[in-house]
C-alpha cells in the first residue's frame, strides 16, 4: 500500500496541485479515483461522512490523517518533505498572499469558467462566462507582471505559491477558447520552467479520468 493516498479526478485543477507536489517531492502514492461527472460520487451521502464533509477533492490520506483544501496538502507535504518549503515568516507570509490570490482571483476565477465553458452539461450562461473570462485574464495579467523580473513567485526557488498557482494553467487552450502560454509570455516561461523540474506530468497523465466517458 502506497504511503499516500489522493483522491482525485484527472479534470480537476484543485487535486492536480497536490498529485503535481506528491510527483515533485518523489512522495510514493496512489490516486484513488473519484467519478465527479458520471455518478456524482463528491455529492453522495457515503463520500461526505466517510471522505470529506466538504464534498470536494482533493482529499489526501496519510496513514489515519485525512486533509482537504489544497494549500491545506501543499504546506503538509512541504514541511513533511523540507522541499518547496517557504524559509522564514516573510517567505512564509508572502507564500499565503500568492496563494489566497490564486485561490481567490486566478484559479478560483479559471476554474469555474472551463468547468461551465467546457465540461457542464449544458454549458454556461454566456454572460457568466463572461464575467469569470474577464476576472480570470485580469488575474492572470497581475501574476505575468509579478514573474517579468523573477523566475518563481517568491524569488531564486520554486515554492509551494508555485505548485499552487499552476493547477488549472496546463489544461489545454481549446478548454478555456484562448492559449495562456502564449497570451501571457512571462507566465508561458515560468511553466515551461516548472514542466522542466523533475517529477513534473500533466495532469491527464497524473490522475485518472481522461478523457471523460460519453
Amino acid at each position: 500500500m502506497a504511503e499516500y493516498e489522493l483522491y482525485c479526478f484527472a479534470q480537476s485543477g484543485n487535486a492536480y496541485r497536490v498529485a503535481l507536489m506528491l510527483d515533485l517531492i518523489g512522495a510514493d502514492w496512489a490516486p484513488l479515483w473519484v467519478d465527479f461527472f458520471a455518478a456524482g460520487q463528491t455529492r453522495t451521502p457515503d463520500y461526505r461522512s466517510e471522505v470529506n464533509e466538504m464534498g470536494e477533492v482533493p482529499v489526501l490520506r496519510h496513514g489515519d490523517r485525512k486533509l482537504s483544501q489544497s494549500s491545506v496538502c501543499l504546506t503538509y507535504l512541504a514541511r513533511r518533505s523540507g522541499k518547496f518549503l517557504p524559509q522564514g515568516e516573510e517567505q512564509e507570509l508572502e507564500a499565503w498572499r500568492w496563494i489566497v490570490f490564486d485561490n481567490q482571483k486566478v484559479n478560483g476565477m479559471l476554474g469555474p469558467y472551463r468547468f461551465l465553458r467546457t465540461l457542464a452539461k449544458p454549458p454556461g450562461d454566456p454572460a457568466v462566462l463572461a464575467f469569470l473570462e474577464g476576472r480570470a485574464k485580469g488575474a492572470l495579467a497581475v501574476v505575468d507582471k509579478r514573474l517579468a523580473d523573477r523566475p518563481w513567485l517568491l524569488g531564486d526557488q520554486p515554492t509551494i505559491a508555485d505548485v499552487s498557482m499552476c493547477g488549472y494553467l496546463y489544461y489545454p487552450a481549446e478548454e478555456f477558447g484562448f492559449d495562456i502560454p502564449a497570451s501571457y509570455p512571462n507566465i508561458g516561461a515560468w511553466l515551461a520552467r516548472l514542466k522542466a523540474l523533475p517529477g513534473w506530468k500533466h495532469p491527464y497523465d497524473l490522475m485518472p479520468g481522461h478523457p471523460l466517458k460519453a
